[in-house]
């Protein structure tokens, strides 16, 4: 008989469990370009590792098991996997998208595909209205981030699967910022849902990944298609480095959102501070939603200081706190949206959003979380 195993378990052994011919518990890194046929129509069940890879497969179907998905699909970073669910379409095919979300997610539609004739309109998704009013006859899918990037705006899942679903059209969820742990979006009715792997499923900042989960076997063989003949596929070390950083992830999150909630209740304490956009915090305007469809609040939050002078006092003062570039890692990070994840999001956008001079973000690691506050604490001051 065999046993139920929680997330946290399968996470951490993997679906296979290791390596079922040496015993490894490590599931062993497969560093193969091509592999060696038995004979003539006798293949191994790996060929060439674009088109898959033993190290490859087991970080892809132990994401699937996590994210309650029939198959995950492994890019080689989190643009990659974006970029195929784009090739889902064409030339004169419109999709609507979450008006606060990744500034490359931005790019990749309003630039890169604009000129393959897909069209995009950008809509506060946290009120299913603003998604019906815009609907188009040529309108194929609703792409959402949430918690958003950097705002921390709740879009309902369900609701909006039930307008998908309604329309005949694909629902896409970036689950970057919660991960399977902590949210599951293909059970509130998602068709697809994209990960970048490099935050907080790898989390440890030494790696690129993309993921694409879903359950419809008609979108998986097109995506596995596009996967294959676009080339961005996980290599396997970085594979190996997803399966490791599974392992923890549970430990991680847990531990990382405990010190977010600390830090995001100094930061509300500070008279310097005049807004902390974090889900985890009761009086936040999505705190109740998100409860609702998730079982936690993530470690990442942005804040708003009142003097714009204190920005450049802020990332030149951090010791513990290290500024750079995105997201999810042990290591806490501050972030300047406005000229960093977000500069090519368009003044308009950005103005209505409130990404501006005054925002900050913070991604929340593991440290000491009196280390933390004591270093924000000393640049930001009283």
């Amino acid at each position: 008989m065999s046993l139920k195993k929680s997330f946290e378990t399968i996470a951490v052994s993997g679906v296979s469990g290791g390596d079922k011919v040496t015993g490894a518990i490590s599931y062993p890194i497969y560093q193969a370009a091509t592999f060696r046929h038995n004979g003539l129509n006798n293949s191994t069940g790996y060929d060439y590792s674009r088109a898959q890879n033993p190290t490859r497969e087991e970080a892809e179907k132990t994401l699937a098991v996590l994210e309650s998905g029939k198959e995950a699909i492994g890019f080689s970073s989190g643009v990659a996997a974006i970029t195929a669910c784009i090739h889902l379409f064409k030339a004169g095919d419109h999709i609507i998208l979450s008006d606060d979300l990744y500034g490359g997610t931005y790019r990749l539609f309003e630039e890169t595909y604009k000129d393959f004739g897909i069209s995009v309109t950008f809509v506060d998704t946290t009120d299913t209205k603003n998604i019906l009013d815009t609907i188009e006859s040529n309108t194929k899918a609703v792409f959402i981030e949430t918690p958003s990037n950097p705002m921390m705006k709740v879009t309902e899942i369900r609701a909006v699967a039930d307008i998908t679903k309604s329309k005949g059209l694909l629902l896409i969820v970036d689950n970057t910022f919660l991960t399977p742990y902590y949210q599951k979006p293909l059970e509130l009715g998602a068709d697809l849902v994209i990960h970048s792997g490099t935050k907080f499923i790898g989390g440890h900042h030494d790696l690129l990944a993309g993921f694409i989960v879903g359950n419809d076997e008609e979108i998986l063989e097109k995506l596995r298609r596009i996967h294959m003949s676009t080339g961005a596929t996980l290599s396997p070390f970085d594979s190996w480095l997803v399966l490791r950083g599974l392992k923890t992830l549970h430990i991680r999150l847990d531990r990382a959102q405990e010190n977010s909630i600390k830090v995001a209740k100094y930061l509300q304490s500070n008279p310097n501070i005049e807004k902390v956009y974090y889900v985890g915090l009761e009086d936040f305007e999505g705190y109740e939603l998100n409860k609702k469809q998730s079982t936690g609040f993530g470690a990442t939050l942005s804040f708003r200081v009142k003097d714009k002078e204190l920005v450049p006092k802020i990332l030149n003062n951090v010791q513990v706190i290290r500024f750079a570039e995105s997201l999810g890692g042990v290591e806490t990070l501050i972030t300047y949206p406005i000229t960093q994840t977000h500069s090519e999001i368009p003044e308009e956008i950005k103005t209505r959003l409130g990404v501006d001079e005054y925002l900050l973000r913070l991604s929340v690691g593991i440290e000491k979380v009196e280390d933390l506050i004591n270093d924000l604490e000393n640049a930001i001051g009283r």
